[in-house]
């Protein structure tokens, strides 16, 4: 197949090394654009100025300009404009590439299969570290326990984060290390969970229980931080991913991102939102930050808990768990504690983004956002993360407020069975409700909450315009009404995800003006089917009118 980029005959390498500010065109494409209602538009050629921004959007009829540095053929592929994830984990990606990862594990015997290859591999290590188990995947009806951890490793301490984060497994010389014993008690907002019949912690920590064990664990320098964060960019830049919501930066990671910043390096734009408020004192002092190295990073705001997560039982609900009669979840702040955290946030003018999956935590977040919003007033853009199982009679309340429903639909087609096991069907009604929010008014803006889950956008627009999984299931989607068209699937990942991070007008819509963020891919994504969506590949990923991944098959 013809390569991509044909000026000059330039190869891969060669465009490496082209000037990094440059006039250039981008012509003979199919492009796709989205405008200030959120509808798409088509277009056939872009026009960047050599700040790396949009001077002009094209179509056939429009005459080119005669005189620019460089042309780039597009040779009719496809254009879109750079996706945004709006709640991931950038450090938590790369260390996921860094350590022992088992999110692709079938069952208990296959993890400790890996975990003990694993160990033998790295001799040296003091810790073995990981993350990805999970417990349902596996077909268990309980959570793992340290004697099956120590049936893997039990020379050395073995600390292992559950799949959503939210719960850890640790071996017996772990648990000893730690000075965990039967006496301990969980600090408030987490829970231990004990060998059936006794006080003996069973190896697994929820929520805040799992600091007891995690703050064990030996710090990464800044040297491995660094190397987290370039794998992390690769990750995401292969999969077409140009801006991230950060969801949990601490000063360390911040630090790093200043340095690739610093370095050149940094190409994925990143938007911090603390991980709480000292954190976010720490980092933005007086307010947020400004935006740095031309629209590459920013300090929006700060990231609160309110719950845990289904997976665990943790996510806060209003009535028992199905599957747990007796456990309505962890709220990890009371009411007034939860309000004095926002109004500290929303006094300096720092954006506000919490956590909240389950009904109950819901709730409490839109009571606390109905009542901040008359001291706090204007712009605030209100972000409530996950929004997963909202009560029915709490739904229209996402359309006060200029609220954000920051969602991620890659979790409804993984958790989808288990929210079926875990919630009733009345509560099921209201469970990632998707268009339901979108058509209070809220405004939705779509991510993958990765490492929990893949970074692969179009994984996330297939499930959203489809409410299906991997493999097509179930047919005709899972509660049908609630999957969102393509426009606004599309919409989600780009200019939504822009809005929602203060950064519309900057990035996200492919219009004059705008970064040149856009991806070159090999099929129309408002046209595919949800399994070939699934399929598409990313050829060339561009950020700020340069190219930062090119993919060897094009």
């Amino acid at each position: 197949m013809k390569r991509l980029l044909t000026t000059l005959a330039v190869s891969a390498i060669a465009l490496a090394a082209l000037p990094a500010r440059a006039d250039t065109l981008v012509d003979n494409v199919q492009g796709i654009a989205i405008n200030a209602e959120g509808k798409v538009e088509r277009f056939s050629a872009l026009w960047i100025d050599d700040d790396g921004r949009i001077r002009q959007v094209l179509d056939r009829s429009d005459a080119r300009p005669r005189s620019i540095e460089r042309v780039v053929d597009g040779e009719g592929r496809y254009v879109i404009p750079g996706l945004i994830d709006s709640h991931l984990h950038v450090m938590g990606i790369g260390f996921g590439a860094m350590t022992l990862d088992l999110s692709d594990t079938s069952s208990l015997e296959e993890a400790q299969e890996r975990i003990a290859a694993y160990a033998a591999e790295y001799p040296g290590r003091p810790w073995i570290i990981g993350r990805g188990w999970n417990q349902v995947k596996w077909g268990l009806d309980r959570f793992p326990t340290a004697s099956e951890l120590d049936a893997a490793v039990a020379d050395r301490p073995v600390w292992l984060e559950r799949v959503d984060g939210h719960a850890g497994w640790a071996n017996t010389v772990a648990m000893q290390q730690a000075g965990i014993t039967a006496e301990t008690q969980p600090p408030a907002g987490g829970r231990i969970e004990r060998v059936s019949g006794s006080r003996q912690p069973s190896g697994i920590f929820v929520d805040a229980a799992s600091e007891l064990v995690q703050k064990f664990v030996p710090a990464p320098n800044p040297n491995d931080r660094d190397i987290a964060l370039a794998k992390a960019q690769e990750i995401l830049l292969r999969q077409g991913i140009t801006a991230a919501a950060d969801m949990g930066t601490t000063i360390e990671d911040w630090q790093a991102f200043r340095r690739a910043g610093d370095n050149g390096s940094l190409n994925v734009r990143i938007i911090a939102y603390a991980a709480g408020t000292e954190q976010m004192e720490l980092i933005g002092g007086p307010g947020p930050s400004p935006w740095l190295y031309e629209d590459k990073l920013r300090l929006n705001g700060v990231k609160l808990y309110l719950d845990g997560a289904l997976g665990s039982r943790g996510a806060w609900l209003k009535r028992p768990y199905a599957d747990d009669p007796g456990n309505t979840g962890l709220p990890l702040q009371n009411p007034t504690r939860l309000r004095n955290l926002m109004s500290r946030a929303a006094l300096d003018n720092f954006q506000i983004a919490v956590h909240a999956i389950g009904d109950a935590a819901n709730g409490e977040l839109l009571q606390a956002i109905d009542e901040l919003a008359e001291t706090y007033k204007g712009d605030r853009r209100w972000r409530i993360e996950h929004a997963q199982v909202v009560d029915t009679a709490d739904l229209a309340k996402f359309g006060e407020h200029g609220i954000i429903a920051s969602m991620q639909p890659v979790h409804q087609t993984s958790d989808r069975i288990m929210a079926e096991q875990r919630l009733d069907e009345t509560r099921l009604q209201g469970a990632y409700a998707w268009e339901t929010i979108r058509r209070t008014g809220s405004r939705l803006a779509f991510g993958s909450d990765a490492p929990v889950e893949s970074a692969d956008p179009f994984a996330g627009l297939a499930a959203a315009m489809s409410r299906t999984g991997p493999a097509g299931e179930p047919f005709g989607g899972w509660r049908p009404s609630e999957r969102v068209n393509r426009e606004q699937a599309l919409a989600g990942f780009t200019a939504n995800g822009a809005y929602a991070a203060y950064a519309d007008g900057r990035f996200g819509r492919l219009v004059a003006g705008e970064r040149a963020d856009f991806l070159i891919i090999d099929r129309d994504p408002l046209l595919a089917t949800p399994q070939d969506l699934r399929a598409t590949k990313v050829l060339q990923t561009w950020v700020g009118g340069q190219l930062v991944y090119q993919s060897d098959v094009q």
